[in-house]
């Protein structure tokens, strides 16, 4: 595989403005995110931004960033703006779409991210980790990942859902929200418009798989820390300290 990192960033954060360029031990959270990045050694890695600020940043920490459009909805939508700057012609075949709130998440992470796309039914791969608190199982900002083992630690998607899932015995998956895309995937994915379920649901994966789509899922350890707001942002810096 030939994959690219690309991390989204935009400085428009109700809960926590300005978030990309918040300080953490004396570094943007963005710079931090792509530090990780980079440390996962498993492609070259890129901010896409539609701030001037976070893309001088980004470049003054040695980092590369393109700038976007501002008018993107989603995430999806910035990286696959950027991909097509940063390579027309089509070398990597695969993305990882790393959120640039997750300042201290383990490189190794990010590398599982890549895992499931060993099997070629495997359109878009993303990550789960076990719920063991009974408080998250019914927690709607909790999004599930309903799916079928298919192997040690990996999961084929059926569904997510920010009810509790599924129902009886058994392991409960918190989805975190990194994807992987096989390159032709993204690609169709930007192109479809919002789903039935993910409008209802407000979650962005349902249109894939509304649409046929594969999506796999990797179990890791441990939820990355997403900062969204300033408490958040204390503890990544204590953290990092």
């Amino acid at each position: 595989m030939r994959p690219v990192i690309l991390i989204p960033a935009r400085m428009a954060s109700a809960r926590l403005p300005g978030k990309p360029l918040a300080d953490i031990c004396g570094k943007p959270m963005i710079v931090h995110v792509a530090d990780r990045a980079r440390e996962a050694d498993c492609g070259p890695v890129a901010v896409a931004t539609d701030d001037e600020a976070v893309f001088a940043a980004v470049a003054d920490a040695g980092h590369r960033a393109v700038m976007t459009r501002d008018d993107h909805q989603s995430g999806s939508d910035r990286i696959f703006e950027a991909l097509g700057a940063l390579d027309p012609d089509g070398a990597h075949d695969s993305i990882v779409n790393v959120q640039g709130d997750l300042p201290t998440i383990d490189p190794a992470d990010i590398r599982a991210a890549l895992t499931p796309f060993s099997d070629p039914r495997c359109d878009i791969a993303t990550l789960g980790v076990e719920i063991t608190s009974e408080s998250e199982k019914t927690n709607p900002n909790v999004v599930k990942i309903v799916g079928s083992p298919i192997g040690e630690r990996l999961l084929r998607a059926l569904y997510f859902t920010r009810a509790t899932a599924p129902w009886g015995e058994g392991p409960l998956y918190h989805h975190v929200g990194l994807y992987a895309y096989r390159r032709a995937a993204l690609e169709r994915f930007v192109s479809l418009p919002p789903s039935v379920l993910e409008q209802r649901e407000r979650l962005e994966q349902l249109r894939a798989l509304e649409a046929g789509m594969s999506i796999h899922a990797a179990i890791i350890d441990s939820e990355p820390l997403g900062v969204d707001t300033q408490p958040d942002l204390e503890r990544a810096r204590a953290l990092l300290a």
